[in-house]
């Protein structure tokens, strides 16, 4: 009859996890003191004016919602039916689309006058990515009229992330094999240690 050598067996988890028990715990108090999470993922508005004109909005009851805003660019109206959020001109009632690259980034611009410190000044880009300075990456999402930010900080909270996950290998299939291995061993070691703990010293 084969004897197994939980000893032996709970020693060779141990080695095994040393690695992916470090990574759990240094960035398990990563996520419990959260340095750097509320400029990291904080929401970049775009700045609104009081309204300088009377619009009659053309409401349609194919409507869920509708929102009428002011930007730096005039009057918006975003409109959320069936198929989602659409940007609309409320003077024509037609599909307002993206301006080019002048306005949007006059519209970028006004949006990072509320932390310049973080933004800085805007250096390049494409299409509707803009990059500044300071290493931030600003995204137009013109159909929802919003913006997304993420900076360096935003960066590297996201690798201790995937480090925390498990994501080493960047392979998506592979790192869930990994994750499930590591869990499985992990509860392996426990159950190995709690017999081990409950093993008598005569036996």
């Amino acid at each position: 009859m084969l004897k197994i050598n939980f000893r032996r067996f709970h020693r060779f988890i141990g080695w095994a996890l040393v690695l992916p028990f470090i990574a759990w715990s240094v960035t398990g108090i990563f996520f419990l003191l959260r340095p750097a999470y509320q400029d990291a993922y904080a929401p970049l508005l775009i700045k609104s004016y009081p309204q300088t004109q009377l619009i009659q909005i053309p409401v349609s009851n194919n409507w869920l919602e509708y929102r009428y805003l002011e930007s730096i660019l005039g009057p918006h109206l975003l409109v959320r039916g069936s198929e989602g959020w659409r940007h609309l001109n409320p003077v024509s009632a037609g599909d307002y689309p993206a301006p080019g690259r002048v306005k949007l980034e006059l519209l970028v611009n006004d949006a990072m006058d509320a932390n310049r410190e973080r933004y800085g000044q805007l250096t390049g880009g494409s299409d509707l990515i803009f990059l500044t300075d300071t290493g931030a990456e600003i995204t137009v999402d013109w159909n929802n009229f919003s913006l997304k930010q993420r900076g360096r900080d935003t960066y590297w909270i996201n690798q201790v992330y995937d480090i925390h996950y498990l994501r080493w290998s960047g392979i998506s299939w592979l790192d869930e094999i990994l994750g499930v291995a590591g869990l499985l061993l992990l509860i392996f070691m426990t159950i190995t240690g709690i017999r081990l703990l409950l093993k008598s010293p005569a036996q």
